[in-house]
């Protein structure tokens, strides 16, 4: 994913990028980054800097503050020696001074994605509530022996919970551990991935186990 406020950057990124066989997504501003990570979540983030409204910083920032590990790949046209400190402070894996060599940038981009192939797997794991079994290996649910694939954001979203049976979870506390920051309170995009969820869990007859408490949020707990 590469965010950036320069439309050529984005152009010549995307076009690069792509055929050396990566997938791309953009987004033209910080702001935009933020809300397009809501549904994405790439292997790699190259971020830029000096964008208006939420610059690379507080992006940067954000995304470390939800928990992501995703490698990120800073650019910007500042060369001093506090703002490349800062950046790394802020949990960036590696900093790119513009005007920079693409090919320069495509090693790095195949530095970070390598060194993210090789760390090590955690190890297995399981959680279990009811008759539901959250597997961390595979990042996918069983339930009454019935596997269930999820996507990244379910998943998390399920952890969450997992993680925190029977206490209710407010809907700001869900939105700020699982997308890192305060979105539009009427944005529906929690109730979207709980509708989703509860589909795949309920497919087949299951029970519901992720309960709505009107007026605060959600709670893991059987129907009993």
């Amino acid at each position: 994913m590469v965010v950036d406020d320069d439309e050529k950057i984005i152009s010549l990124l995307r076009r690069s990028l792509a055929f050396e066989g990566y997938e791309v997504t953009t987004a033209a501003n910080g702001l935009e980054g933020l809300k397009t990570l809501m549904t994405h979540d790439p292997d790699l983030l190259v971020l830029d800097v000096m964008m208006p409204q939420v610059d690379g910083w507080e992006v940067c920032r954000r995304v470390r503050e939800s928990g992501s590990t995703v490698p990120i790949l800073m650019l910007t046209a500042k060369d001093d020696v506090v703002d490349r400190v800062k950046g790394l402070d802020l949990g960036a894996d590696d900093y790119l001074v513009k005007p920079f060599a693409l090919e320069e940038l495509l090693a790095r981009v195949r530095a970070l994605l390598r060194r993210k192939a090789e760390k090590p797997e955690e190890s297995t794991s399981r959680i279990v509530f009811e008759d539901l079994i959250l597997d961390q290996d595979s990042r996918e649910a069983i339930r009454d022996g019935r596997r269930i694939d999820l996507t990244a954001k379910e998943y998390d979203l399920l952890l969450l919970f997992m993680q925190n049976p029977r206490r209710v979870l407010t809907r700001d506390s869900i939105m700020e551990k699982i997308w890192g920051y305060d979105f539009s309170g009427e944005s529906n995009v929690l109730e979207v991935y709980i509708a989703m969820l509860r589909q795949k869990l309920e497919d087949g007859g299951g029970s519901r186990l992720i309960q709505t408490v009107r007026g605060t949020g959600y709670v893991l707990r059987g129907e009993g």
